[in-house]
């Protein structure tokens, strides 16, 4: 990697990676003289924060004043979004079952930063209690298919379904970093809804 990100920077202006490891992006942007984006990895999905973020912010929705909800795994999605709602002041609730935690470095650093309140409530009900955003994302990152059965059963109550959307505010949208697996962690229902 070190080598590559040498040759690199002689020939771009940028490198936008996405791999498994956090550790190759680190490596990447040490050894380069141009900027390095996180595209994806098993722990952070920036862009994908960023660009929700803003859809919001492009919505005119106060992100100071809303309640967002994360329902399901504490994958890389959700590590980034609570990163990003620590630095721009957002509340953010992550309903998920049990050992599908966000990362607990991730949460450390947020708590640093201080700017927004994390609150974790294993009960997928009560956590959309008048929701103004619900996201999710699937249940099987990339590297887990082995657990899919696994997870699909213990996943199941985190489905965001019109059961879970009817405890959201009535106005409240949906997200999803998609692809979805639909029938999953979303219903076709709610994915073509027009919440979504």
């Amino acid at each position: 990697i070190e080598d590559t990100g040498k040759i690199f920077s002689r020939y771009v202006d940028a490198i936008m990676m996405r791999t498994f490891d956090q550790e190759e992006v680190v490596k990447m942007a040490q050894s380069s003289s141009i900027p390095v984006i996180n595209g994806l990895t098993d722990l952070l999905h920036p862009c994908q924060a960023l660009s929700d973020y803003y859809t919001l912010w492009k919505r005119k929705i106060d992100l100071e004043t809303i309640k967002f909800v994360y329902v399901g795994d504490g994958n890389n999605v959700c590590n980034s979004l609570l990163l990003g709602a620590a630095q721009l002041g957002i509340d953010i609730v992550v309903s998920n079952p049990k050992g599908y935690d966000p990362n607990p470095k991730i949460m450390e650093i947020t708590k640093k930063i201080g700017n927004g309140k994390i609150v974790v409530q294993r009960d997928p009900l009560k956590a959309v209690q008048k929701a103004d955003i619900v996201y999710t994302d699937v249940w099987t990152s990339m590297g887990k298919e082995p657990e899919k059965n696994v997870r699909q059963r213990i996943f199941q109550p985190y489905q965001v379904n019109e059961n879970l959307l009817r405890r959201a505010k009535k106005d409240a949208l949906v997200m999803h970093c998609l692809p979805a697996h639909r029938g999953e962690e979303i219903t076709s229902e709610v994915m073509d809804g027009s919440q979504s």
